[in-house]
């Protein structure tokens, strides 16, 4: 799956991405929104993860759906 098929499917994928990362919370996951920098930012933020390290692991989950 891609970035944009994600941004589409957002409503679908909110639950998955939840179950990853318990800290994001649902204000997270509207301000997301599907959008990968944005995933990243959040993952920075919540779970002190390095830009490199967030998008890997935000592809990662992807890559697993």
């Amino acid at each position: 799956m891609n970035w944009e098929t994600v941004e589409g499917k957002w409503t679908e994928m909110r639950g998955k991405v939840r179950e990853t990362w318990a800290k994001l919370t649902d204000s997270d996951l509207e301000d997301i929104g599907g959008k990968k920098d944005r995933l990243i930012g959040r993952l920075q933020q919540r779970y002190g993860y390095k830009k490199e390290e967030a998008s890997r692991e935000a592809d990662r989950l992807i890559d697993k759906v």
